[in-house]
């Protein structure tokens, strides 16, 4: 039985293996896929796994995404380009790193590359997937990437990646079309971000990662002034599905079933 595992710190939220695990089902894959949370001394030791067939593909979440590139041999163009990996397997005694958070975000906003292309969008949160979500806004083209984050540093580091984006103070609410947030905030329901509601006015798009709860305080509080909301259920799902795919050279299906799991 092939193994699969999602790493991370935290990782017991993970609905990862809940889908996987439904997936290997459904197509007669002979496998099972965990959860563990590992420190970043143990990231060297997990890919030396996947080097000896003990584990055949590795789901990386937070903190980790750019820490573990330095153990891989090879990138994908998206990963090169953000400098983040969520997915990673064994080729051709090969061990390659992917990005398949960007093909979920793409993947997630095709009912709303107008609400975007030529608009500005407000990112709040500088780690973890931030660099994916930059790196499809631009390629949607968006025409002005705003970026705060609770700790400044972490927003001008991303500059180095993407310097025509512009650092926004934590607290400051800027005109703005688009507002994502890629923070953790919303995951405990009392989360609140500090943004002003009413200087982004309504008719705009609000974008959350979090998909559990599937309204986070943020997307409750955008949509009671008249906004359009979107949860990061459809990218969780889209993101798992390509990885999937890249493993098992296999896509699997996307349907109400699944959808209803990462409701549970």
């Amino acid at each position: 039985m092939k193994k699969f595992l999602v790493i991370g710190d935290p990782i017991e939220h993970s609905l990862s293996p809940k889908l996987h695990n439904y997936w290997f089902k459904q197509n007669n894959v002979d496998a099972v896929y965990e959860k563990k949370k590992v420190n970043e001394l143990e990231l060297k030791d997990i890919v030396s796994r996947v080097r000896k067939n003990e584990i055949f593909g590795v789901n990386v979440t937070v903190p980790y995404k750019s820490k573990i590139i330095k153990y891989l041999d090879l990138l994908s163009d998206d990963a090169s380009a953000t400098q983040s990996v969520n997915t990673i397997f064994k080729k051709d005694n090969k061990i390659f790193g992917f990005n398949t958070d960007v093909d979920g975000f793409e993947l997630s906003l095709l009912n709303y590359i107008d609400k975007i292309r030529n608009k500005t969008v407000l990112i709040l949160g500088a780690g973890g997937v931030a660099p994916s979500i930059i790196y499809v806004l631009k390629k949607i083209k968006a025409s002005k990437i705003l970026i705060t984050n609770r700790t400044k540093i972490k927003s001008e580091n991303l500059k180095t990646k993407f310097s025509d984006i512009d650092v926004v103070d934590w607290g400051e609410t800027p005109a703005a079309d688009v507002v994502i947030n890629v923070t953790s905030l919303g995951l405990n329901p009392n989360d609140k971000i500090d943004l002003d509601y009413k200087k982004i006015g309504k008719d705009k798009f609000f974008y959350d990662v979090i998909y559990k709860p599937s309204k986070t305080l943020f997307l409750d509080e955008a949509k009671k002034r008249g906004n359009i909301i979107e949860n990061g259920k459809m990218m969780f799902a889209y993101q798992a599905q390509k990885a999937f795919e890249l493993w098992n050279n296999l896509k699997p299906e996307i349907n109400e079933q699944v959808l209803n799991l990462l409701d549970d």
